[in-house]
């Protein structure tokens, strides 16, 4: 086999393992034994599949850190919500921004994104189909999401957590597949909290660059200044 087939044929083992993770059900057990296999080669997987999305999130939240928020970048806090090995952590630094935390479903994972440096504090074994019951309501500036609003992984439900622990005039930034927007109810979802006063869309880009197979649609909302974010049972 040739260099060329054998670059071939790692792109499409890589593309497997992507969709092979896209049929685990939300399902926490299933997720965390499967990314604890995977965390030493995801970024080699997802790197093979042009995986861009963490460097258009990050550019995101420093847009809207210009724009919007008055603090310095360095002071600006942060939560990296499914943090992953770290990519969206290590674009967020390279912007300036200092006051990074993540959490992530997989202990694996989250010790990956710990070795980057970047952040101030990781926590495992964080499931965002769940409450964030460790995270005090109002207590980031901005909270970004990337890559796991995908199909398998975390339901739409679970934007309303995210934004209970932003700041009332906070933002929170979310990368979807278009897969996900277009199979799930997630757009359902954001008129709802809308109506509750939970969070406001603010801007979305559709059909933006996210992996060499499929696009996305990247979104900011803002938490307004008086959120009323009643935390739900969820099936």
């Amino acid at each position: 086999m040739n260099t060329r087939d054998q670059q071939t044929a790692l792109e499409r083992a890589a593309r497997e393992r992507i969709k092979d993770s896209h049929a685990l059900d939300s399902d926490a057990g299933r997720l965390s034994h499967f990314y604890r296999g995977w965390a030493s080669s995801y970024e080699l997987d997802v790197g093979r599949d042009g995986y861009c999305g963490p460097m258009i999130v990050a550019e995101l939240a420093g847009a809207v850190q210009t724009a919007y928020l008055a603090r310095q970048r360095s002071a600006i806090a942060i939560l990296d919500a499914g943090c992953g090995t770290g990519l969206v952590g290590v674009e967020l630094e390279r912007l300036g921004f200092r006051l990074i935390d993540g959490i992530d479903l997989s202990e694996e994972m989250a010790e990956q994104a710990r070795q980057t440096g970047v952040y101030r504090q990781v926590q495992g074994d964080v499931d965002l189909n769940g409450s964030l019951s460790g995270y005090s309501s109002a207590s980031y500036d901005i909270t970004v999401c990337c890559g796991v609003l995908t199909l398998g992984h975390v339901r739409p439900a679970g934007l309303r957590e995210l934004a209970r622990v932003t700041r009332p005039n906070g933002f929170v930034i979310a990368s979807t597949r278009k897969s996900y927007a277009e199979t799930t109810s997630f757009e359902d979802e954001v008129r709802r909290l809308q109506d509750a006063g939970v969070l406001v869309p603010a801007q979305r880009l559709a059909d933006g660059r996210y992996t060499a197979e499929e696009d996305a649609h990247y979104w900011v909302f803002q938490v307004p200044e008086k959120a009323s974010a009643p935390t739900e049972e969820r099936p």
